[in-house]
């Protein structure tokens, strides 16, 4: 038998529809995997559709090498497909499982003209029964320069905080519904306001998480 056989994973972490004050957008958030016990090859997209457009769009393609149990460093590249003009961007996270079962995905960004940008996402779940299941999480996005063309402004650029309640009809579908709110923050809500979008907006939302 093979000790160390090639694996994958796709997984749907977000296919939802969101209700909120500006606009109902479609949102995904979803990643794949395939590799060894100890290396893998990461592919990893969300997207951004309010009222039948495409908003926001990005891709990374990662190496990622197990470093510790439960820890992963990722490296390699980022591109934002939308909004125009696109972005590339040099990509070294560490993702894993933190004390407590908080789940993490912590992500350092290069850009062009010196633009280094930090997101962390982490989530946590609480297990009602072995199917019925409360996700509350948060994102983060820290920029160190303006870049006016897409809309970022630096320091604190944004934040975002879920909370989903999702039914696992079996392990790899489950539905769900929740709540989200975001909010800009500095010369990224200064843009915003200056397309005469909301700053923070509170959203209801329905959608489904699956993977195989």
């Amino acid at each position: 038998m093979n000790d160390d056989p090639l694996i994958y994973k796709v997984m749907i972490e977000k296919l939802e529809i969101r209700e909120g004050d500006e606009a109902n957008p479609l949102v995904l958030d979803a990643e794949a995997w395939v590799g060894y016990d100890l290396n893998k090859f990461w592919f990893k997209t969300e997207l951004e559709r309010p009222n039948g457009e495409t908003e926001e769009a990005e891709i990374q393609l990662l190496y990622s090498r197990a470093i510790f149990p439960f820890w992963d460093i990722q490296v390699g590249w980022r591109r934002d497909l939308i909004p125009d003009p696109e972005r590339d961007w040099l990509a070294i996270g560490l993702k894993g499982l933190a004390p407590y079962l908080f789940e993490v995905d912590a992500s350092l960004f290069a850009g062009e003209s010196g633009q280094i940008g930090v997101r962390l996402d982490a989530e946590y779940e609480y297990l009602f029964t072995q199917r019925l299941v409360l996700t509350p999480e948060i994102e983060v996005n820290l920029h160190t320069k303006d870049d006016e063309e897409v809309g970022i402004g630096s320091g604190l650029s944004d934040l975002s905080l879920g909370l989903r309640l999702r039914y696992e009809v079996k392990r790899e579908f489950a539905p769900y519904v929740g709540v989200n709110w975001s909010k800009r923050f500095g010369d990224t809500a200064d843009y915003a306001r200056e397309e005469g979008e909301d700053v923070s907006d509170l959203e209801w939302l329905v959608g489904v998480r699956a993977w195989y």
